[in-house]
């Protein structure tokens, strides 16, 4: 059965995210997805907050036929990397290739996210090529230009790397704007991610203006607040 997952997503418990993760689930629904990958940057506490709801199993199996999937968004040294499968304390700079080695040996993938958009930090073609990843986000809802996609795209394509989707929803509103679609018996954490490297469909939609808006928007008051808390101190 195809299962329609957005592997990219942010609760409030990113600095920059905005909605709790009770909403990013309910829209989810709505829109039709069959679970999401909760990607938080540099941190797991919002995938323990919703086990400890009961809205996400340590098992890896669905709640009430919804999927959560652990992630986190780490701020490498080189760049972000989704780290799928996983749950993991906060690794913000560590080496890109350090991090992948910690991942692979929790069972978990690791994917860079819009590696070509030159005003995000993404890890770069460079980087790229050293690294042991499982994957490459070739469709970032949000990306700032649609040109830095099709680059992504054409990286896994020469390299036959397995693709992925995502909305890297900010806001509720935004959740399944883009997902990765996955053809797979096992409706679990271990079946999805696994089907990803047998072979994925992307659909693709890009934010709206609105949308695009507002996340830049959170973005801006983000830094705002951390420079006002320097200089308090």
């Amino acid at each position: 059965m195809p299962y329609h997952i957005d592997l990219h997503c942010h609760s409030w418990f990113s600095g920059d995210g905005v909605s709790a993760p009770e909403e990013l689930i309910a829209s989810a629904k709505k829109k039709g997805l069959h679970g999401f990958a909760l990607t938080d940057h540099n941190t797991s506490e919002g995938f323990q907050y919703l086990l400890d709801q009961g809205l996400a199993r340590a098992d890896g199996q669905p709640v009430n036929g919804f999927l959560i999937i652990p992630g986190v968004e780490v701020t490498t040294a080189e760049g972000h990397l989704l780290c799928l499968g996983v749950t993991l304390p906060n690794l913000k700079r560590t080496p890109a290739a350090e991090v992948c080695k910690i991942v692979h040996g929790l069972g978990g993938l690791a994917i860079p996210p819009h590696p070509y958009d030159l005003f995000r930090a993404g890890i770069r073609e460079a980087v790229l090529e050293t690294l042991e990843i499982d994957g490459l986000e070739v469709f970032n809802a949000a990306t700032t230009l649609k040109r830095y996609n099709r680059q992504a795209f054409e990286y896994a394509t020469a390299k036959k790397l397995p693709m992925t989707a995502g909305s890297d929803a900010h806001h509720e509103a935004a959740m399944g704007t883009a997902y990765t679609i996955l053809d797979t018996e096992d409706f679990s954490v271990r079946g999805i991610l696994g089907q990803i490297a047998k072979g994925t469909a992307l659909n693709q939609r890009y934010l709206t203006r609105r949308d695009k808006f507002r996340k830049t928007w959170n973005n801006w008051m983000r830094l705002r607040r951390k420079r006002g808390g320097k200089a308090a101190e």
